[in-house]
């Protein structure tokens, strides 16, 4: 299946800005490091195994029972010793071997010719009771078992445990939550100038910056800073930098961690570990307390498998306690960060907790500027490099989307072994992020032709619509699910849509496949995702907008866009059938004039169109000046080749 994209989509990235921290150096082995019962275990079963040794000394040659009684017949025997299970003789003359006794086990039936051979023969016989094993010897079995059951229980904590451990010894009291809080950090390397396009949201937090390092101040006057800050945002937009970097700005201690740190399989670890948190944050103040992903265990309240005794929910009870119990002069502020606000449960939400929302959204073109030249300051950029380019091309992108994209761009360079990153690196970042990797496809000629064409019709539609967003350029380069696209680079950020520029969406969007109809005679599956697209914009149009004359300014949707997410959540239809069947007949109107006036202009350019499909089907990339010169009448169109084709008759029939 075909998909085509467009650089004017919203792309939400769903990477996080890395909490990048140096790991601490391994310590060396101590033995004073392991725990009493390790050591004492140790000690036994060494003692146990030289007991063994010195019990049970190997100083004998072992016989059979027929070579005892041998030499006993032959005298060379002068003194026996009888066990329960073995006799041993101490030979009278050394054997080869240097041995002076030789050991032998007693058949199961008794021999009753043994002891008149010995007595014949004069051997002083001894007798000896059956020997137990000593109580070391005995237990050992069960030591090996209660060693390794404390083993496992170490590695089930380490395994587990997550949150907060700060080097005690493991096993089961780590488990059940007796750990102690992790050590704040002091954040010397992130300050506010490190975050770049989130100006707002800088501002709303920079107050408490003066709070935090001289928190007496505020108390002197009677003024209380609020207690809980919750950071909402896409994914990416660089809410645990922004902690980190307040933090850094107000050089106090610093505990951070993430909600899921708090679940365990025991209920009741995540809340001794909430209040080992906070109980330490008050120990430090003026400290701050970062949670990451809150709505992990932000939930609201009666929605979990084992109601009032699920462990997220008793963890959720103990953080809404620590933070009621924050008394007007302690100096200890919570940040919270979550993508998911929509799910938090309502008592987090209220004044004396997380009652100060700030909202860090997708970053525009000035921002995704300042946001590149902040990750650009270590990289190696050569003269060429356009970032204000780079910037309005890429509308939807977060922080760490625009991250990723200078790192993709220097790992390019570094392939082809170049010092320095050049705008060919960055266009092909932007394409990678983008639509993935150019994949290596064996594509029929007829293929081929159809993919040009259906390309063209994108291409062509947007040059010749009015008030339309600048083409960038246009490819039929199979890139991860698509096979081509035509990119167009806005030249303004548009809070508000017109219904121009909507319904020069549909025809752009629906151009692809009325190219197909109107060059090749028939359609193909390509258009699929274009479809897609143009019925939800359409039926936003209708259902949302109140663009249609008949129907009017009415709430008709049937689902909502989560505002972070960019995900459709259903929600309860309030309106008739009969509604609902004018909503869906006026979509289908509004689709089938996009497409005529596509196909319209299609054909009133057709000689054009031509030239621009032979083009970008012999270089399979054109770009905005390769474009003009096969559209434009005014420009010279000689470095467009002639098609086969004739009007009115397909160039090259598609097999389909």
């Amino acid at each position: 299946m075909w998909r085509f994209g467009f650089v004017g989509a919203d792309i939400v990235g769903s990477s996080k800005m890395d909490n990048h921290t140096t790991p601490p150096d391994k310590p060396k082995f101590d033995p004073r490091m392991l725990p009493v019962w390790q050591l004492v275990i140790a000690a036994l079963i060494i003692g146990s195994f030289l007991f063994s040794i010195v019990e049970n000394p190997s100083t004998y040659q072992t016989v059979s029972y027929s070579e005892i009684k041998q030499l006993i017949r032959d005298g060379g025997i002068d003194q026996a010793t009888l066990e329960a299970t073995a006799i041993t003789g101490h030979l009278k003359e050394p054997s080869a071997e240097g041995m002076e006794t030789v050991r032998a086990i007693l058949p199961q039936q008794i021999d009753p010719t043994l002891l008149p051979l010995l007595e014949e023969q004069g051997v002083v016989v001894t007798a000896e009771e059956p020997r137990t094993p000593s109580i070391l010897v005995s237990f050992l079995p069960w030591l090996l078992i209660l060693a390794f059951y404390f083993w496992l229980s170490r590695r089930m904590a380490g395994g587990l445990g997550g949150g907060f451990g700060a080097g005690t010894p493991g096993g089961l009291r780590d488990l059940m939550g007796g750990r102690s809080a992790k050590p704040a950090k002091k954040i010397t390397n992130t300050t506010f100038a490190d975050v770049a396009g989130q100006d707002q949201a800088k501002r709303e937090v920079s107050e408490l910056v003066e709070f935090l390092r001289d928190p007496e101040r505020f108390q002197n006057v009677g003024a209380t800073v609020p207690h809980g800050v919750l950071l909402m945002g896409p994914p990416g937009t660089g809410k645990t930098l922004l902690a980190r970097a307040l933090a850094g700005e107000a050089e106090v201690p610093f505990f951070s961690t993430s909600g899921s740190e708090f679940i365990e399989v025991f209920v009741g670890v995540g809340a001794s570990r909430v209040r080992k948190m906070f109980e330490e944050a008050r120990k430090q103040a003026p400290s701050l307390i970062f949670i990451d992903e809150l709505d992990s265990i932000g939930r609201t309240r009666g929605t979990g498998v084992g109601g009032g005794h699920d462990e997220r929910e008793q963890t959720l009870n103990q953080i809404l306690a620590e933070m009621d119990g924050f008394g007007d002069r302690e100096a200890v502020v919570v940040l919270a960060a979550t993508n998911r606000p929509d799910v938090l449960d309502p008592a987090l939400l209220r004044p004396g907790r997380f009652d100060r929302h700030v909202t860090l959204s997708l970053p525009d073109k000035v921002a995704r500027r300042a946001i590149l030249d902040v990750h650009a300051r270590h990289l190696s950029m050569d003269g060429d490099v356009d970032l204000d380019q780079v910037a309005a091309g890429t509308p939807g992108f977060s922080g760490a989307d625009l991250k990723n994209l200078l790192n993709e761009a220097a790992i390019t360079a570094a392939r082809r072994s170049a010092r320095m990153i050049i705008m060919t690196d960055l266009d092909e970042a932007r394409d990678k992020v983008m639509m993935g990797t150019v994949r290596t496809l064996a594509i029929q000629p007829d293929e081929k032709h159809r993919l040009a064409v259906h390309e063209s019709g994108h291409t062509a539609v947007a040059y010749y619509t009015p008030n339309a967003d600048p083409l960038y350029k246009v490819s039929i380069i199979p890139r991860g699910q698509s096979l081509g696209n035509t990119q167009m680079l806005p030249t303004n950020e548009r809070h508000t849509l017109p219904e121009a520029h909507l319904r020069g969406q549909l025809r752009t969007l629906l151009a692809g496949r009325a190219a197909e109809k109107l060059l090749l005679g028939s359609v193909s599956s390509g258009a699929d995702d274009d479809i897609r697209r143009a019925t939800e914009i359409a039926r936003a149009m209708i259902s949302r907008w109140g663009m249609d004359p008949e129907i009017g300014p009415v709430d008709l949707r049937q689902s909502v866009e989560h505002p972070f997410l960019g995900q459709q959540m259903a929600q309860p239809r309030s309106f008739a059938d009969e509604t609902a069947a004018r909503v869906d007949q006026a979509v289908m109107d509004l689709l089938h004039t996009a497409e005529n006036e596509a196909l319209h202009l299609i054909e009133s350019h057709r000689d054009a169109v031509d030239h621009l499909v032979a083009r970008l089907e012999a270089e399979e990339t054109l770009d905005l000046a390769a474009i003009k010169s096969c559209l434009d009448p005014k420009i010279p169109s000689k470095t467009c080749p002639k098609t086969t084709g004739t009007a009115g008759q397909p160039a090259l029939e598609s097999s389909e």
